[in-house]
């Protein structure tokens, strides 16, 4: 068993850590005077983070990779999430712990990242603007957020909407805040292990930037839609409790409820999103592995699935790769 008292100075610095990390969106939200807006999403009290951890159980989704004796971890994270869910259960703790390092896709928490993907999501010159009627109909979903149109107005339009799509789950009491990757990088720096991004702000972003203008325009067209009918609020709300409960083989099936790579043009951004990114990820992974350290790897649940999920591309490296099956 995992002793959590010994951590409890741990927690304290993840606190304060998250604290400095949700201190400018709580800024943003905090100008908008608006009396029907969703709740901001409250930086926990170290008395609040101490019971969390003490009351902690195993979600997201683990696997062990195992080679000539050495294990590591892959970590499926949640980028929303409930505060009660961002503690770490006794597995998925004694997994971290006994890693040397842990490597988040981007580590939101070093500033020189958070400055660079920040700039990396403004709209250039060479951006195409969204036709009128569209722009309007997303600005009139910006404040029903209570989300600044300064602030939207800056962005790509596919950074608009997903900012828009996460901001819906607040009324389920789901935060952008509260997400799997800024409470590990915390508790990771409170226990003292050194923290490494596997990718770039600016090849992140270049990922989630669509090229072409037809595909932007009826993607984002599609995606506003569901948010306008508040289908996505429930399928957020099920990605969401697929995710605290483990539910792997609902994880792996993802493509097929989603609603979100149903054409061409969509399965074409999935695979950018997804499939084109993994490679270097898992490269990244492996140089960690190849220098002799142990890692504990957390990445979006979603990067798991499929025959070019993580899982599988470290499989075909000569690692052994198993599901740790999550128990309350």
């Amino acid at each position: 068993m995992v002793d959590r008292s010994s951590i409890a100075a741990s927690t304290l610095t993840a606190t304060l850590l998250l604290t400095v990390a949700g201190a400018q969106a709580q800024r943003v939200e905090q100008d908008i005077k608006v009396h029907s807006c969703p709740a901001i999403a409250e930086t926990p009290t170290f008395e609040q983070v101490q019971a969390g951890m003490r009351t902690a159980r195993n979600r997201g989704f683990l696997w062990r990779i195992s080679k000539d004796g050495r294990d590591s971890y892959l970590y499926g994270t949640l980028h929303v999430a409930k505060h009660e869910w961002m503690y770490p259960g006794e597995t998925m703790l004694r997994a971290l712990k006994a890693s040397d390092r842990v490597a988040l896709e981007l580590d939101l928490l070093d500033t020189d990242v958070a400055q660079r993907l920040n700039k990396a999501m403004v709209a250039s010159g060479n951006d195409t603007a969204l036709p009128e009627p569209l722009a309007a109909r997303m600005r009139m979903e910006a404040e029903r957020a209570c989300f600044p149109l300064a602030a939207l107005n800056t962005m790509i339009p596919e950074m608009q909407i997903t900012t828009l799509e996460f901001l819906a789950s607040r009324a389920d009491g789901i935060y952008l805040d509260y997400g799997s990757e800024l409470f590990l990088s915390g508790l990771a720096r409170g226990l003292h292990k050194p923290v490494v991004s596997l990718e770039t702000p600016e090849l992140q972003m270049r990922a989630i930037r669509i090229e072409n203008q037809q595909d932007r325009i009826a993607i984002v067209e599609k995606w506003l839609g569901k948010l306008e009918s508040n289908r996505t609020r429930a399928l957020q709300l099920r990605m969401s409790e697929m995710w605290a409960d483990s539910r792997v083989d609902e994880l792996r099936r993802f493509m097929e409820w989603c609603e979100c790579a149903e054409t061409e043009g969509e399965r074409r951004y999935w695979r950018r999103l997804l499939d084109d990114r993994n490679p270097a990820l898992a490269a990244n992974i492996l140089s960690i592995l190849d220098s002799g350290q142990t890692v504990f790897a957390a990445v979006g649940s979603l990067h798991m699935i499929g025959t070019t999920g993580l899982p599988t591309l470290l499989t075909q490296r000569g690692y052994k790769v198993e599901f740790v099956a999550s128990s309350p």
